[in-house]
């Protein structure tokens, strides 16, 4: 029987934002479900595929803000911000910071109707000139706007998504016409904002390092050596003397399971460091483990395993795809009940662990924090030593564990419970942790 015994001499640094999502929980123009982000505490929603197709054609996407493109970007008229505006202002409200998306919805239609927006920009200087009003809009109050704040700007979404620019659902280019882009639009949001994180590209993800069939669907073809191409041109290009361009943050994307993401992770990183971007910050910003476990409480366990093995690897946000209620991809609420599934509560459980803030080392995890095979725990106190709380996300059949010295409140994610305390229990007393479920020990 694993005993979970915090080493509260270890700490680990601190609990990193792993509980973000994409998107949020909305109807058309109806925010009112917003109130689950701010119960669970969602700190950032990254924006892309923002309303389905085109945007919904008002939400996020450049040509939806920006519709007439011979339009003067300096001019206030040129812009219709309406309904993006409250969209991120009811964001902000519910304490889920955006994560915008400069660019276009994924166009994965392109093949049988034809693309509409995914093509290169004929004018990549105007483009980021439209980007810094975007940013002035929102960050600064310009044409009758606001003072959000927001920090990250990403510069497309994956350009990589397809060699042949032909069938490629999010660029219609060559991935030299991307390097430039965002060259251009890098150095010139940088000028404008240097406080500001900068960077993308959303990248497909790495899964060719591994030259593994753990993608079927979408991810072992030619394409997954194309996105490493792709990544290494990207770096080669923006470090080289005649288009050196800043890199705040490297965005990447994954649907694998934990351990392979972890690996995925230290390729990031270690590629990063190589081109001399120490500081830039790797950010995994779609991420789903399952979509056949959408629903059940399987799925809860593994996004749960998610948080913990990336807290322990070398990134340092993730945003679920995806947290709207029609997406496909969308796990966290019912699109027919609008009542939250299983999963949402396991967002519920980290965020007590990051609102302590300390992660503290627990004595026989493995690297990737499972302390037996399958099941996952993380554990996380306060700056005064006060109160604690341990997580264990179990991804296979039901285990006991050995409780930690103290008094601790249970709290169970199980089919018949979404996060109620059932128990409270004492140090060396056993702890009942269901079959693909969740249990939160909190103390102080």
């Amino acid at each position: 029987m694993p005993h979970l015994i915090i080493d509260y001499e270890r700490a680990m640094g601190r609990i990193k934002p792993m509980h973000a999502i994409n998107n949020a929980p909305m109807h058309w123009a109806n925010y009112k479900l917003f109130h689950y982000l701010t119960e669970a505490g969602i700190p950032t929603s990254r924006l892309h595929d923002t309303g389905g197709a085109f945007g919904g054609g008002i939400y996020v996407d450049i040509d939806n803000l920006f519709p007439r493109p011979e339009a003067d970007p300096t001019d206030p008229a040129s812009y219709d911000f309406l309904f993006n505006d409250a969209l991120l202002c009811a964001l902000c409200e519910a304490g889920a910071k955006p994560f915008y998306r400069l660019g276009c919805t994924i166009e994965n239609y392109v093949t049988t109707i034809g693309p509409r927006r995914v093509f290169p920009p004929k004018d990549p200087h105007k483009w980021a000139v439209i980007c810094e009003h975007i940013i002035r809009h929102y960050n600064e109050g310009w044409a009758n706007g606001h003072h959000l704040g927001i920090e990250y700007w990403e510069i497309w979404n994956e350009p990589d998504n397809e060699p042949d620019p032909l069938v490629n659902p999010m660029w219609r280019g060559s991935k030299e016409a991307y390097y430039t882009l965002y060259e251009v639009t890098a150095n010139h949001l940088k000028s404008c904002f240097p406080h500001l994180k900068i960077g993308g590209y959303a990248s497909c993800g790495f899964y060719d390092i591994l030259n593994t069939q753990a993608e079927k669907q979408a991810n072992v073809s030619t394409r997954t050596g194309y996105f490493i191409e792709f990544f290494e041109g990207f770096l080669d290009h923006i470090t080289s003397d005649a288009h050196r361009a800043p890199l705040d943050f490297f965005s990447w994307h994954s649907y694998s399971e934990p351990d392979e993401n972890v690996k995925y992770a230290a390729y990031a990183r270690e590629m990063l460091d190589k081109y001399g971007f120490t500081d830039t910050e790797s950010i995994l910003n779609e991420w789903n483990p399952g979509i056949h476990r959408r629903g059940t409480l399987a799925d809860a366990s593994h996004i749960g395993a998610m948080f913990v093995a990336m807290q322990n690897a070398s990134v340092d946000l993730l945003c679920y795809y995806d947290g709207q209620l029609e997406s496909s991809y969308g796990g966290l609420w019912n699109p027919l009940t609008y009542q939250p599934f299983k999963a949402y509560h396991t967002f519920r459980a980290f965020n007590v662990l990051y609102r302590l803030g300390w992660q503290y080392a627990i004595e026989g995890t493995a690297p990737d924090g499972q302390i037996a095979p399958g099941v996952y725990a993380l554990a996380a106190g306060d700056e005064a030593d006060e109160s604690c709380a341990v997580v264990v996300y179990n991804t296979g059949a039901e285990v006991t564990l050995t409780a930690p010295d103290g008094a601790w409140s249970v709290a169970v994610i199980d089919e018949t419970h979404d996060l109620e305390i059932v128990a409270t229990v004492h140090g060396g007393e056993t702890v009942w942790v269901p079959g693909e479920g969740v249990v939160l020990l909190t103390s102080g």
